[in-house]
């Protein structure tokens, strides 16, 4: 029996499964008021023709997220108040849009309106997300129809990309290619998400919800971060499945996913999924927006407890244990050149830090179908990869996509930089971090040219750890710091030595950096991790052992 105090706070938590329906703040009435997916007929008949003007704020700012839309910052915002200014303020009359790509699966004509919808309607800007998405800026409300007739002629959308939802499902972009993967799970992602996504089943959840489905060896879908990941290992009969974790998530309170330790064959895949979803919808956490993520329910109930709640109430059986996972290679972003289980070769490049244009996904689908099938696929870490390359075409391919700074041997900086959106575009970011990234890694590929050991530098722009920041070898959260003048400038919380699955960054004492004096003092860490490593060891292991001195 729970105790008294549980059920108090159970109680206050407005779970459904416990009879609490009643919205205890603002979004959960917006969404009990109205369904987000039902936005969308209002954004073709009513705002497309009326205008901006014409949107209600409920709408703006809640349910156009159900179809990846958000108002971008307004121009000329400076950091220091984007938490003091109310929405109305901060709202660009104009909308972030984010096109799902489940899995980073995208063939030539996905590719070439991609390309096209960026060039006529997004003022050419285009970015890769971590999460294998394209988000566009600059879109106006009048062309939202035709950008997603556009889209869905190709059989891609934005449906869900955004709001209290399952987002897209990330998936190996090697998946039935690679010659290592333990299954080919696209059949599963597909069945995800031909089932469930635009469902109002799922559509009103307490948060965000991220799935991953993956059979591979590198474990490119960070399985250690997702709410939930299917995550392929074969059994003791040798029978290919699936471990899953649930409750992963970064943000300010970060949480590693706990493996349930079950076995789940194929077939099952999609109920085991589902089961998920809803205890998450029924028992989630609704009464604070800032603990409404499904992290915070597995840290109370541990994999246990969840497990037996899966099997017991949404299941109907139960499932075997299973065997954890491989450990994942020092590199999951598949990037160079590598052989496909077919004989041909797949070819992963990094653009810098997930940005490209219109013009340029243009060319990358020329090359892919001048030099392979035309099949392209987005990652996780803001990179991309072009399919079913003859071998004789692969050096020809490399150099094509270097004329475009397109690198298939990047530099240790170049290949494992990720920076957000930042201020440039995102209303809740503090510093600039897109350029800043970019300025940072071309700086340190001139200072360190001969630096090759793994090294993750993720830049984000505010606390909310869109670009993974506790997770990297060296994390930089975005802050107003104060330089040598007394000034308030833009600058860095600095995170070092995180590491998927096993560490979260940790934060030295005091240490800062303006964001003019990032370059010099990621030059030091860097130079002392590197004379002082041992044979094997990584930045984390060192940082973990270092003096604080060192780390300054």
């Amino acid at each position: 029996m729970p105790s008294a105090t549980t059920t108090r706070r159970q109680r206050g938590e407005g779970q459904w499964a416990l009879g609490y329906h009643e919205p205890l703040n603002k979004n959960e009435e917006n969404k009990k008021n109205d369904d987000g997916l039902n936005v969308r007929d209002r954004i073709i008949e009513i705002y497309s023709k009326a205008g901006f003007d014409s949107i209600d704020p409920a709408d703006l700012r809640g349910r156009f997220r159900w179809y990846g839309l958000y108002t971008q910052r307004k121009p000329g915002i400076d950091g220091g108040r984007t938490g003091a200014l109310p929405d109305e303020e901060l709202d660009d009359r104009y909308f972030m849009m984010r096109v799902r790509i489940d899995g980073g699966r995208l063939d030539g004509p996905q590719l070439r309106t991609v390309a096209d919808i960026a060039t006529r309607y997004a003022r050419g800007t285009a970015d890769i997300t971590d999460r294998q998405n394209i988000q566009y800026h600059w879109i106006r409300i009048e062309d939202v129809p035709a950008i997603w007739e556009a889209l869905e002629a190709v059989g891609l959308h934005t449906t869900e990309a955004c709001g209290d939802t399952p987002r897209v499902i990330i998936g190996c972009p090697l998946a039935g290619i690679a010659a290592d993967e333990v299954l080919d799970a696209t059949p599963q992602l597909r069945e995800v998400h031909d089932r469930y996504i635009g469902s109002q089943e799922f559509s009103n959840l307490p948060r965000k919800f991220k799935s991953a489905f993956s059979g591979c060896t590198a474990h490119c879908t960070v399985h250690e971060i997702n709410d939930v990941a299917f995550v392929g290992v074969v059994n003791a009969d040798g029978e290919a499945g699936y471990q899953v974790f649930v409750g992963g998530g970064l943000s300010t309170n970060p949480m590693f996913a706990r493996s349930l330790g079950v076995f789940v064959r194929p077939e099952q895949a999609h109920e085991v999924w589902k089961g998920v979803i809803s205890i998450f919808r029924d028992y989630g956490y609704r009464r604070l927006r800032h603990r409404a993520r499904l992290k915070f329910l597995m840290a109370d109930w541990g994999a246990e407890r969840f497990r037996e709640v899966l099997q017991d109430e949404y299941l109907g059986y139960a499932l075997p244990d299973g065997p954890e996972p491989a450990a994942p290679l020092p590199r999951r972003d598949h990037v160079g050149i590598h052989p496909q289980r077919d004989g041909d070769y797949y070819v992963g490049f990094a653009p810098r830090v997930g940005r490209v244009n219109g013009e340029l996904l243009g060319v990358i689908a020329d090359l892919a179908e001048r030099y392979g099938s035309g099949r392209v696929r987005t990652t996780a870490e803001q990179k991309m990869v072009i399919l079913d390359v003859p071998e004789e075409n692969t050096e020809a391919l490399a150099d094509a996509l270097a004329e475009h700074d397109l690198q298939v041997r990047p530099s240790t900086f170049r290949r494992q930089t990720m920076a957000c959106t930042g201020i440039e575009y995102c209303k809740l970011a503090i510093v600039e971090t897109k350029q800043r990234a970019m300025d940072l890694v071309d700086e340190l590929e001139k200072r360190l040219p001969d630096f090759e050991q793994p090294l993750t530098i993720n830049v984000n722009g505010c606390p909310n750890a869109c670009a993974r920041i506790q997770v990297a070898d060296i994390g930089l959260k975005g802050q107003l710091v104060v330089d040598e003048n007394g000034d308030q400038v833009e600058g860095f919380q600095i995170h070092l030595g995180g590491a998927l699955g096993r560490s979260f960054g940790k934060k030295v004492r005091g240490l800062k950096t303006t964001s003019a004096g990032l370059t010099d003092y990621v030059e030091r860490v860097v130079r002392n991790y590197d004379a002082q490593r041992a044979a094997g060891e990584t930045f984390a292991e060192w940082v973990g052992r270092a003096d604080e001195a060192d780390l300054k």
